[in-house]
C-alpha cells in the first residue's frame, strides 16, 4: 500500500453521511476505511434535499472523517437528480487529479467513456438492475440507466456486483466478466427498547419489523395484505422514507389505515434505528427485486429470525438461517408470518444463529481488501 499513493473519487451515491439508500451506507463504509489504508479520497455528493424530507437535511461538510466531500449541481426532479449529478460529477472526476473513479450504480456510469478520453481507471459497481425498477423510474429514465450500464460493460476497467445473479446476468447478456464482492455488516450495538417504547409503545419481541425505503420492489404491499389477515396482538413496524415515490407511500397508508396494529415511523437513523433492530421479534424483507439486501445484513446482525422473499439476492445471503416464502405470494407470506407466532423456539433458534453466522461471511474490511486489489490491478 505504501508504494501505492492513490487519489480516488467516488460518485453515484446521494450523499455521505446518510442512511437514505444502502448505497450511501456502502460508499461511507468503504471510503472511511480506505481513508485510514492511506489514501486519498473524495466523494461527490448530490445537491439536493434527503429523499424523506428537508427536516433531514444535514449541514453541508467539507471533510468528512478524513474524506473529502464536494458538493456537484442537480436537477433536484424525480429522474434528473440522479444524471444531471452524474454528468457533473464526471466532469469534475476528469478535470481532478483522481487516478481511480469509482462510480456505484449503473445509471451514474452514463458518461464514463468521457473518463477513458483522460486515462482513469474506471470502477462501476452495480448495486441491482435498477432498469428492472418499473414502479420507481419512468420511461426515459429506464433508458438513461440502461444505457449507463452499456457504458459501463464496454468502458469500465472492473465491475463489481453484489450478487451472482446480477454476475451471470452481466455474462449472459454482454459476455462481459464481473467481479463478485458482496456488501459487509459492522457488529450490531445492541439497545433495550426505550425511545421505541416511550415514541411508539414496542417493547422486545412485541412486533414484526420492515426496514427500508417505501418502493414498490419492496413488496410492502405483500406484507400488509398478509398482516392484516393473521390473529395476533403483536404489531407490524414499517420503518422508512418514501424514496422519490410520495405516491405508493400514501397508497401503502391509506391501505394499512384501518388497521391499528399498523406503524408507519417514516425515516428513521441512529439510536431508533438500534432498537428497532435490536427488539424485533421477526424481520421480515418481502421484495421483488434487490441488489444486495444490506438491511438484511444488518437485522441478521443484530440477532433476528428473518422472513424473506425467494428471490436469489436474497436467498444467497441467508442460505438455511431464514424462513423463505415464494416471491409475491400473500398467502405463502401469510403462512410464514403464523409460522412464526406458533413456533416461538424455532423463531428463538433462528435468532441465536443469525449474528455469528451473518458477521463471519460478510465482513468489511475483506469487502475493502478486495477493492484494492482491484484498484491495484494492471
Amino acid at each position: 500500500m505504501k508504494n501505492f499513493p492513490c487519489k480516488i473519487c467516488f460518485f453515484g451515491h446521494k450523499r455521505i453521511p446518510s442512511r437514505e439508500g444502502g448505497v450511501e451506507v456502502v460508499v461511507e463504509e468503504l471510503s472511511v476505511r480506505l481513508v485510514k489504508q492511506g489514501y486519498d479520497v473524495t466523494c461527490f455528493n448530490r445537491r439536493g434535499h434527503h429523499v424523506s424530507g428537508a427536516e433531514f437535511d444535514g449541514k453541508i461538510e467539507k471533510n468528512f472523517k478524513g474524506i473529502h466531500i464536494r458538493t456537484v449541481p442537480s436537477i433536484d426532479k424525480k429522474g434528473l437528480s440522479a444524471i444531471t449529478s452524474a454528468f457533473f460529477s464526471t466532469l469534475m472526476a476528469c478535470f481532478g487529479n483522481y487516478r481511480i473513479v469509482h462510480i456505484h450504480a449503473e445509471g451514474s456510469a452514463l458518461f464514463c467513456f468521457f473518463l477513458k478520453l483522460f486515462r482513469k481507471k474506471i470502477i462501476v459497481t452495480c448495486h441491482g438492475l435498477d432498469h428492472q425498477r418499473n414502479g420507481k423510474w419512468g420511461r426515459f429514465a429506464r433508458k438513461c440507466i440502461l444505457l449507463g450500464e452499456k457504458q459501463a460493460v464496454k468502458h469500465a476497467d472492473k465491475i463489481i456486483v453484489l450478487s451472482h445473479n446480477i454476475q451471470n446476468y452481466f455474462k449472459t447478456v454482454y459476455g462481459r466478466n464481473t467481479v463478485f464482492i458482496p456488501n459487509g455488516v459492522n457488529n450490531p450495538v445492541l439497545r433495550k427498547p426505550k425511545l421505541i417504547e416511550q415514541l411508539y409503545g414496542l417493547k422486545r419481541n412485541s412486533y414484526f419489523l420492515f426496514l427500508g425505503r417505501i418502493v414498490p420492489e419492496k413488496g410492502i404491499e405483500y406484507l400488509i395484505d398478509a398482516f392484516m389477515d393473521i390473529n395476533t396482538d403483536k404489531t407490524l413496524v414499517i420503518a422508512g422514507g418514501n424514496s422519490d415515490s410520495q405516491n405508493f407511500f400514501n397508497q401503502i397508508k391509506h391501505k394499512a389505515h384501518s388497521d391499528k396494529r399498523i406503524i408507519f415511523t417514516g425515516f428513521i437513523q441512529g439510536e431508533i434505528l438500534e432498537e428497532l433492530y435490536s427488539n424485533a421479534y421477526v424481520y421480515v424483507l418481502p421484495s421483488d427485486l434487490e441488489g444486495m439486501p444490506l438491511s438484511l445484513l444488518e437485522a441478521m446482525s443484530y440477532g433476528n429470525c428473518c422472513i424473506i422473499s425467494d428471490i436469489p439476492e436474497s436467498t444467497e445471503v441467508v442460505e438455511n438461517h431464514a424462513l423463505i416464502f415464494r416471491k409475491s405470494d400473500t398467502n405463502d407470506l401469510r403462512k410464514k408470518l403464523e409460522y412464526t407466532l406458533s413456533h416461538e423456539e424455532e423463531v428463538n433458534k433462528f435468532k441465536n444463529e443469525a449474528s455469528e453466522f451473518i458477521c463471519s461471511k460478510y465482513n468489511w474490511d475483506h469487502v475493502v481488501e478486495r477493492t484494492i486489489q482491484l484498484y491495484q490491478e494492471k
